[in-house]
Formats: C-alpha cells, structure tokens, sequence
C-alpha cells in the first residue's frame, strides 16, 4: 500500500481531528463524502468522552454534523458504504449512539434494513419506545426472523425430515437433492469436444426417506444481555421446529426468574418480544424445571444456550444436569448459538458441566441441525 494511501485511510479513520496533523492526505470529492458521513456519526464518540468539536477541518461543501439530518446521513450512507459496513453503522447508529431521528420516526425505523444486529439493539431499548415506535420495531423483527428463517429452514427440514436415499430417484429438483455423480454418468454422451464440457440435459435427483422422529426438545435459554444473538436464533430454531413432524419443542427462557414461553414457540418475533433482557442469572433454577418437562429421557434432547455464568450456587445446577444425563437424556450446552459462533463464557463451569454428561460448544444454526440429525438418527 502505497504511503498516500496509508495517510488517506488514516485521515478517514481519525476524522476531523485529524485533519491539520494529515492535511497532505489526498481526498477525493468521494473522499469528502465518506468523510462526512464518518464523522456524522463517530464524532459523537469524542464529543461524549468531552472534547470539543474541532471547527473546520472539511473539505469542499464540508457539513457540520448539525446540518445533516439523521435521515440524510442514513439514505447517503446506505450509497457509500458496502452492505456489510453500512449494516454494522446502522446498528450502532442505534444501539450506541440512539440517534434521535431514527428512533422518533416509525416511517425512518422500516426503511432500515433488517439484520440480526438491529434487531438486537432495537430489543434493547424497546421499553423506552413510544407505542407508535413499538410497532416499526415489531414490523422491523418480524423481516428480521422472516430472513433468517428463510436461511435456516431447508437446514433443519433437510437434517430433521429426511436423508436422501440414492438408490431412488426423484423428480422434485431441488439443489439439496442434486445427484451429481449421477447426473455426470447420465450425461457423459452429451460431452462437446469444442466446448470441453458436459451439456447438463438430464440432471439426476435423489429422494429422501420419510422418518418419524419422535424427539422432545428442550430449548432453555439464557435471556442476559450478553446472550441476545443466541436468543434470536434460538426463538427462529424454536419456530422453524414446531413446524416439523414429530418433533415435540419445549421453549424456556429464564434469568433469576424461569418463564415457559412453549405455548408460543411456533411465534418467534412473539417470543422476542416478551423476552427480558438483563437481570442475574440462576441457571440450577431453569434446569431443574426443564428436568420437570422429561417424559420420555431416551427421546428427549435438552439444549441449554447460555454463557454458564452461574449467579447462584452451583450445586443445584450440576445435580439436575447430572440426573438427567444418568435417565439417558442427551444434553448439549451452547454458550452460543449465531451464525459467528464466538462464545464468551465460563469455561471452569462449561468443564464442570461436561464432566457431568452434558457436551458443551458453540455452533452455528446449521451445525445444531446436523448435530441433532446425528443424534435422531
């Protein structure tokens, strides 16, 4: 990288106040543009720790942050920056920052795209919220849930439904089902010499065995602050699950308090919208009422999602994690259930949890799909 390059990026990173120290740092009319928008939004970092704002410091038609309303700097940003980056604003623009404007107008809140990082930080502060703005933010869960389960469903129906049988051929094409080595066989007469490939005119599909599968799972779910990705997911699983054929889902979210949300299972933005954030933490309490939801241990699957951080003595939570792992319960704790899967948690108690019965990870949706498919099966 070149050295003007090195101090344009530095310029951006470091904003106005850097703008005398980097002043031979080369910037665009682009360059200005993301410039404002940068410092629209993390200036407010330095302004909260006390420092002034420095005057100037711009470029040609340069904005102070006061002229550039909150909904001008969301519709240019969204042109600036790519998807990933301007998700990533959006969502501290929010969650960090509680931009006014974005949090006063319900028409604002629905043109934001929906990510699991919205959601979050919107479920956040939803208690302080006008019942106006409760309703954009129960329209912005709901395309929320609505994209991840679009993600996640084919996962789970393909690992909890069915495998395919490839001695039977099927004639739904469906890319989960796309028999490639058939296919190749079938088609291998149809190979263009000039081309050098094989024109596909007959794809293959394989069929998928029916199967009952007739499995309780028990989804309890650590509802403090630190465990809101999981919490999202775990809602959507809980959904997409109830939906499946014999395969029974018992839904329990618990703090110091444990609450039965399985009435609701079937309704993830519903089951995101009552759950609390925050408080302490007694997971012996929530284990030991799930340990009341066994009926049957040797088709039962509990999933304890949380960072097993346990606030109350940890006695009770070991003895209940123990009994049900000597009934034949197949236990799992996941100290994070997200599409990144990068937990943080208390490895002591995770290890005194495994030398109990219990397998501790962190997955990712489609790897708890194959997981439970392994264990079903």
């Amino acid at each position: 990288m070149s050295s003007e390059e090195t101090l344009r990026r530095w310029r951006l990173i470091l904003g106005r106040y850097a703008a005398q120290p980097l002043s031979q740092a080369e910037f665009s009319s682009g360059d200005w543009k993301l410039d404002q928008a940068l410092e629209y939004l993390y200036g407010r970092e330095y302004e909260g720790r006390g420092l002034a704002r420095p005057s100037g410091g711009g470029g040609p038609g340069s904005l102070d942050p006061s002229q550039l309303r909150a909904v001008d700097w969301l519709n240019r940003s969204r042109k600036l920056f790519p998807q990933d980056v301007f998700e990533r604003m959006q969502t501290q623009a929010i969650d960090r920052y509680q931009l006014t404007d974005l949090l006063n107008d319900p028409a604002v809140l629905r043109s934001l795209d929906a990510t699991p990082g919205l959601a979050k930080a919107l479920l956040g502060m939803r208690g302080r919220l006008s019942s106006q703005m409760r309703d954009a933010v129960r329209e912005v869960i709901q395309k929320t849930v609505d994209e991840i389960t679009r993600k996640l469903k084919n996962d789970f129906v393909n690992a909890l439904v069915g495998r395919r049988n490839r001695m039977r051929r099927s004639h739904i094409k469906s890319a989960q089902n796309f028999d490639a080595r058939a296919t190749i066989a079938a088609n291998l007469k149809h190979y263009d010499v000039e081309r050098k490939q094989i024109v596909i005119e007959q794809p293959r599909f394989n069929a998928r065995v029916k199967r009952n599968l007739p499995w309780d799972v028990v989804l309890c779910v650590d509802q403090s602050g630190s465990m809101m990705d999981s919490v999202i997911y775990s809602a959507v699983i809980a959904g997409i699950m109830s939906s499946l054929p014999a395969v029974r889902v018992k839904l329990v979210v618990f703090d110091t308090a444990v609450v039965d949300l399985t009435h609701m299972a079937h309704d993830p933005v519903e089951v995101l919208l009552t759950v609390q954030l925050g408080g302490g933490t007694d997971i012996g309490r929530a284990v030991a009422y799930c340990e009341s939801l066994v009926g049957n241990p040797q088709r039962t699957v509990f999933a304890l999602i949380s960072d097993f951080m346990e606030g109350a003595a940890p006695g009770p939570l070991l003895a209940a994690v123990q009994r049900m792992a000597q009934s034949r319960v197949t236990l799992l704790g996941l100290a994070a259930l997200d599409e990144s899967a990068n937990p943080v948690y208390d490895r002591q108690m995770a290890q005194r949890l495994a030398d109990k019965g219990m397998h501790v990870a962190a997955l990712t949706p489609t790897h708890f799909a194959q997981w439970l498919a392994e264990v079903m099966n």
